[in-house]
């Protein structure tokens, strides 16, 4: 109904509503909620009044037991009713106590006490299946613990976990539950951390693993460092999205509540046509009034009201579960409109932690592989771009001592410089440096293709699918380093589930060199790519997709790819660590790198859609019925409120089929 569907969003507002802060058990028992301790009230003062109206009791009896069923039942809509006529605006819920009081007016006060007593049972149902849906993430909330062990100069102390600050060095015990999210810098054990990515088994940790807070530590002790801010942490942002989330509409709900007006209008003017019309031809004044009353609680729009929002609530709220912040119910929506699935390569079908796969000194270079390793270590050192992590990183596990650097200089999309051991040392691209790349195949033609050979299949001899980097000494090459991205096991699996739901092959577009991304699309089935492409690039990419018809969904890292990201039909951004950038600009962020969440939430989202559809029918059906029984034949009100209430409830318990755990496995 207007009035209570007005209300929806607001269950899930904040974590500390009607039931207070941290209820202990996620699931909101019935008799918590306000409405349905009134509709309990409504429901025993009637039967009581019933039953002393059958045993011949004094009308002042029974009738003072009816009276408390109509104030319990109906003060708080008919309250709600008179705000809502206030903003001139009509609200169903009026035109329901409107219907009851007439009914007592004309002499029909047990009829009309049955409809308040319906009417408040409904909302009472309604109002807990809503809250079973903000139940669903708010007990995440629940998971957090209240104090974490932190570790000072002086030993341990005990703190709350929600004055940890970013820095702090955590103690976390054999089966304690991790107080905030960081990096694991000590210590090996495993984690159950389904409650926020879904993964069903323990994950191991170890030194350099990211953990989320609430999760369970297994076996073994952690120490962990804090790297975000408690309000920042995993499951504080899935609570804060899924409450930003009920607080959007999404196209098709606002497309109802755009008629809804207009229609309840015409429900008004129809009912004092259906009420004056047969008064003008004799018909009795009671049965008029009556027939007037049935036909307007009948075809009233409540039912369609409260289709939409259910479904698409819960499955962002099951999304959430599962570790894919989905931000608004309009980019629920559009996850399940989408044709066409264009996925980056770097972060999203590939790893995104490049390693270095060879090291080739050039002839006359005076360097042997560990020497031109350390080399461009020392330049690389201070940079903090993942290519020279990873070069530092290959140094140091070979036990290479890296000399120091001085002068760095780092140019976007180039590469670095700096002075090492009193030389001017230059790492970059093949091609990217001042040297023309052929320069660099001179004294060893066969040196570049020797260094493409691909990881993802050492048995290849073809194209490259890496990224070369040249080293210059005082501008002259020295060598140059093949650095490789892993595929993700995940990524054919994957990318064949969104061309089984979209019904077409997704599409590559990465900055990568050509043969490097022709190896991705080999290994994942993928046939349209579109390599070498700068951020704007791939913006006009996914624009020319829309203006072929297609309504395209991107899949990126969310930091290089945001521009895609916003031009695409929908946005989803991978990262376990879900950046700003990417909250910021996808419509949807998985929280841990797992490519099987991508097309099980664009699948979440067209079982929502169809659930919508679902219900607007069984609302239009049971509205249309019940209007043309009332019309052409006699409907009894108590059969008409039951009608009409129990169509209102079956929409909404069937959107929330999606708060199942099957829903999310399709």
């Amino acid at each position: 109904m207007v009035g209570r569907v007005s209300t929806l969003p607001n269950t899930l507002a904040s974590p500390t509503t009607a039931a207070g802060p941290a209820a202990p058990s996620r699931r909101t028992r019935l008799l918590a909620l306000p409405e349905a301790r009134w509709a309990l009230t409504a429901t025993v003062a009637f039967l009581a009044g019933l039953g002393f109206d059958a045993g011949g009791a004094p009308s002042w009896v029974y009738g003072t037991l009816y009276a408390v069923a109509y104030a319990a039942g109906g003060w708080e809509p008919a309250l709600e009713g008179l705000r809502a006529l206030r903003g001139r605006t009509l609200d169903v819920d009026l035109l329901m106590i409107v219907a009851a009081l007439g009914a007592a007016a004309i002499g029909q006060v047990l009829d009309g006490a049955l409809l308040i007593v319906i009417f408040a049972t409904s909302g009472a149902l309604e109002a807990l299946a809503t809250a079973r849906t903000a139940d669903s993430v708010r007990g995440l909330l629940d998971l957090a613990p209240d104090t974490a062990t932190r570790l000072t100069d002086d030993g341990e102390e005990t703190v709350p976990a929600a004055e940890l600050r970013v820095g702090d060095l955590l103690l976390v015990r054999p089966g304690e539950r991790i107080g905030g999210d960081g990096r694991v810098v000590d210590g090996v054990s495993e984690a159950d951390q389904a409650t926020v990515t879904g993964e069903p088994l323990p994950v191991v940790k170890r030194p350099g693993d990211d953990v989320f807070a609430g999760t369970l530590n297994g076996t073994g002790a952690l120490r962990v460092r804090v790297e975000r801010d408690p309000a920042d942490s995993v499951i504080a942002r899935i609570v804060t999205l899924v409450e930003e989330a009920s607080r959007t509409k999404a196209p098709t709900q606002l497309f109802i509540e755009k008629i809804e007006q207009r229609y309840a209008v015409a429900v008004v003017a129809a009912t004092l046509a259906v009420f004056a019309l047969p008064l003008a031809f004799g018909a009795d004044l009671t049965d008029a009034l009556l027939r007037a009353m049935t036909f307007m609680i009948v075809a009233s729009p409540c039912a369609v009201v409260l289709a939409t929002m259910p479904p698409l609530l819960s499955a962002i709220a099951t999304a959430g579960r599962h570790g894919v912040l989905v931000k608004s119910a309009v980019a629920m929506e559009r996850l399940g409109e989408i044709d066409t699935a264009a996925l980056d390569k770097t972060g999203t079908l590939t790893e995104g932690t490049p390693e270095v796969t060879d090291v080739r000194p050039l002839p006359g270079s005076g360097l042997d592989a560990d020497a031109l390793l350390a080399l461009a270590a020392a330049a690389e050192h201070p940079s903090e771009h993942p290519l020279a992590r990873a070069v530092v990183g290959a140094a140091r596990a070979r036990g290479l001592r890296i000399p120091p650097a001085r002068e760095f200089v780092a140019t976007p999309g180039r590469g670095v410089g700096a002075v090492v051991d009193g030389c001017v040392v230059e790492v970059g691209r093949v091609g990217d440096t001042h040297l023309p790349a052929d320069d660099a195949d001179t004294d060893d033609p066969a040196h570049a293709p020797a260094l493409r050979r691909s990881p993802l299949d050492r048995s290849h001899t073809g194209p490259p699918a890496g990224t070369t980097v040249l080293v210059t000494r005082d501008a002259t090459p020295v060598g140059t380093l093949v650095l490789t991205d892993r595929l993700r096991p995940a990524a054919p699996a994957a990318t064949a589930a969104l061309a089984g739901l979209t019904g077409t092959t997704p599409v590559l577009l990465t900055g990568d060199n050509a043969p490097a991304a022709a190896r991705v699309a080999e290994a994942t089935g993928i046939t349209d790519v579109r390599a070498d492409l700068l951020p704007e690039d791939k913006v006009n990419a996914v624009r020319g997709l829309h203006l072929a018809g297609r309504k395209v969904l991107f899949v990126g890292d969310g930091v290089n790819d945001a521009p895609a990201l916003a031009a695409a039909h929908a946005g989803l951004a991978m990262g376990r660590a879900g950046s700003d950038l990417a909250l910021e600009t996808a419509d949807a962020v998985v929280v841990r790198d797992d490519l099987t969440a991508v097309p099980a939430v664009v699948r979440l989202s067209r079982t929502a859609r169809r659930l919508v559809l679902q219900n607007l029918v069984i609302a239009g059906a049971f509205i249309t019925g019940l209007v043309l029984w009332d019309l052409v034949g006699h409907l009894p009100l108590p059969l008409g409120v039951a009608g009409h209430e129990g169509s209102t409830v079956l929409v909404g318990l069937n959107g929330l089929r999606l708060l199942r755990e099957r829903a999310w496995r399709g």
